[in-house]
């Protein structure tokens, strides 16, 4: 039995997403012309061949593109930022990936209990893997909880592995995998999309390892692209 930790990886994003943004946003208002340059290919460039690196080929500058992008957010006009998107490779447990695919905006990729056989050597080691939930103390509770549970994971481990080692197939033994089996899963969404997934998912309501995983995954878009979550509080999106 192994107990891992939950994480977060950024797989792919939009390249120069500022840009995208401003480029897209202004077909709207056909005010192209207000936007800066960029400083080092000097104007735009309307078949995106230039190979700027600086601002990717879109011809306007950073501080443009970066300030348009606050504009439309600040105006609602959030429909401009589907033009980017960003995905993450996430480990957490089953039961918060069972939350994360309700959001239905989005496009999954999941860890299969059914294909996976967790009793085989590779990967897998002949183990199963669990992602512990953050139990109060004992102080807190009167009894060891974490103790407890750990001893409920080392019972089902040892079921799961007798299953399959009397022949039981995978997709069936699976029926004793409980939520907080650890499970991977690719989820990508635009960037309208995180945002409300973190309006969501940051709340003091939402589930603490829910929270868990939105706070990781804002950390990298908040890397990704500034200025679209500079707004993320740890309690959300500041309105």
């Amino acid at each position: 039995m192994k107990i891992v930790q939950p994480s977060v990886r950024l797989l792919h994003a939009t390249p120069y997403p500022e840009h995208v943004i401003e480029a897209a946003g202004r077909i709207c208002y056909q005010s192209d012309w207000k936007a800066d340059p960029c400083q080092e290919c000097k104007g735009l460039d309307d078949d995106f061949q230039a190979t700027c690196v600086v601002c990717g080929g879109y011809g306007t500058s950073a501080a443009s593109a970066d300030a348009f992008t606050r504009k439309v957010l600040k105006r609602g006009h959030e429909s401009v930022i589907e033009h980017v998107s960003a995905g993450f490779r996430v480990v957490t447990d089953r039961g918060v990936t069972h939350e994360l695919v309700r959001h239905r905006i989005a496009s999954f990729s999941q860890e299969s209990t059914r294909y996976c056989d967790y009793a085989g050597g590779g990967q897998f080691g002949g183990e199963l893997s669990f992602i512990e939930p953050p139990f109060p103390t004992h102080a807190e509770l009167g009894h060891d909880a974490a103790a407890r549970w750990l001893r409920v994971m080392a019972d089902i481990e040892s079921k799961y592995m007798s299953l399959r080692g009397e022949g039981v197939k995978p997709e069936l033994a699976r029926s004793v995998l409980p939520c907080s089996l650890k499970a991977e899963i690719a989820m990508t969404c635009n960037a309208r999309e995180w945002r409300h997934f973190l309006r969501l998912r940051l709340s003091p309501r939402a589930h603490p390892q829910m929270r868990q995983v939105a706070r990781l995954i804002a950390d990298e878009l908040l890397r990704w692209c500034p200025c679209l979550f500079e707004d993320v509080t740890n309690d959300g999106v500041a309105t």
